[in-house]
């Protein structure tokens, strides 16, 4: 049996969901070796060989190397850099915060996480907006119900973001997932209730919340890849493959 697509939307069989479940473990299981590895002291690159090795030795590639022409096998953003930080001999200090994306290709099909992680001793503010960020991502999973829409996904993220007095960033989406990294439909993290496609049994969505601690806007660094907060201030980000059920929906990237 193979996928149905509708309106470029592809619904996934039971065998192609079970696929993207096994990329999707090796995501979580990357993940949360990363966490417990992040401390003081350790440089993004160190992160960067570390996953990399992680990633190959459970049986998967990393999606993100090459794709697009990125250089790194994950993503390491630090403190105002909101995604797509490259890793480097950067050193991380007590009181940062570091979000860590990577995806991971197995099978034919992709799996897409993300964590926001403390380095030691952090700030209570600090704290506040990655609780807030993760929270908002669970909200957003909750309204990835059959017969919702994906706005209704979108709006429950802003909403409670807002409602915590920190901001969504608007230039970065979430997305479908499935053969491609990168599917319809687009998921943002903010607007009104009730509009875009409907959701349907079999959809693979990457739901992913960037959170601001001030403004939404970004700008893009030189490297033409890292983006960091306008105004300076700290970003975070989380991010959850899910498939919807006639159940609703179902984490992927979660270590039962």
């Amino acid at each position: 049996m193979h996928a149905i697509i509708k309106n470029m939307i592809v619904l996934k069989s039971q065998e192609e969901i079970e696929k993207i479940e096994h990329a999707c473990l090796i995501v979580a299981r990357t993940l949360e070796a990363i966490k417990k590895l992040v401390q003081p002291g350790l440089t993004t690159l160190e992160i960067e060989d570390f996953a990399d090795d992680f990633i190959k030795l459970h049986g998967g590639l990393p999606a993100f190397k090459g794709y697009r022409g990125y250089p790194a096998s994950i993503c390491t953003s630090v403190n105002n850099e909101v995604i797509h930080g490259i890793p480097s001999k950067r050193v991380l200090k007590e009181g940062d915060i570091i979000g860590i994306d990577l995806g991971v290709y197995k099978n034919g099909f992709y799996g897409d996480g993300a964590v926001t992680v403390p380095v030691g001793k952090i700030e209570p503010d600090l704290q506040k907006l990655i609780k807030v960020t993760e929270e908002a991502l669970y909200k957003g999973i909750e309204n990835a119900r059959l017969g919702n829409r994906v706005s209704d996904i979108s709006h429950s993220i802003q909403e409670h973001v807002e409602s915590q007095g920190f901001s969504v960033v608007r230039s970065f989406v979430g997305h479908g997932i499935g053969r491609q990294l990168h599917e319809e439909p687009q998921i943002p993290n903010f607007g009104p209730p009730g509009r875009g496609p409907r959701l349907m049994e079999g959809m693979t969505l990457a739901i992913e919340t960037m959170v601001n601690a001030g403004v939404y806007d970004i700008h893009i660094l030189e490297d033409g890849w890292t983006a960091v907060t306008a105004d300076g201030k700290p970003s975070a980000h989380f991010e959850h493959t899910i498939v919807i059920t006639l159940n609703g929906p179902r984490i992927l990237t979660k270590i039962n």
